[in-house]
This record gives C-alpha cells, structure tokens and sequence, in this order.
C-alpha cells in the first residue's frame, strides 16, 4: 500500500511539474525581470502613517489654540456673554487682568 501511495504522488508531483513553464522555474515568477510593484505595499503604509501624523499633529494644534483662548479672559467673556456681569464690571476685570499680563513679561 505504501509504496503504490509513493508512487502516485511521485507521478502526480512529475506531472504537475511539467506543467509549469520551464522559464518560471527557471527566473521565478517574474521571469527575471525587476518588478516596481513590491514597492506600493510599503509606500502605502508609510502615506497612512504620514497621514495619521498630519492629523494627530493638527488637531493637537487647533487643541492648543483653543487651550489659550480659554484662559481668565476667555471666561470673563462667557460670564459677559451670560449676563453674570455687566460691561463696566467687565472692563474693569478685563483690564486688570490685561495689566497683570504686562507685569509678568
């Protein structure tokens, strides 16, 4: 039983062997020539990382500048926009804290 099996797949692997072009196992798959596709996999990847980073970089700065605008005068301005306090109180608020700003520079 064992040799016939042997045989058989030795048959069947000699024929599948012939069937395949003598210039494919010879040169491979691409007949020996240079082939520039194996280089858009990795160019591929490398633009969504680059991708990935513009975005994260962006929305990191849009983050920072709304960090800044909502420092004491920012929510001065929504109390003003509230009505919590009224436009000479607020003037006086927003100047003191601009004169405190000049001190520390």
């Amino acid at each position: 039983m064992l040799p016939s099996l042997i045989t058989a797949m030795s048959a069947a692997a000699s024929f599948a062997a012939a069937r395949v072009p003598a210039d494919t196992v010879v040169y491979g798959p691409w007949h020996g020539a240079f082939s520039p596709w194996f280089l858009l996999f990795p160019l591929f990847w490398l633009l969504v990382i680059a991708l990935f980073i513009f975005l994260a970089r962006r929305s990191w700065r849009r983050n920072q500048h709304w960090a800044a605008g909502q420092g004491a005068e920012g929510v001065l301005r929504e109390r003003y926009a509230r009505g919590e306090v009224d436009e000479t109180e607020f003037r006086q608020r927003l100047e003191v804290l601009r004169s405190g700003d000049r001190r520390q520079k």
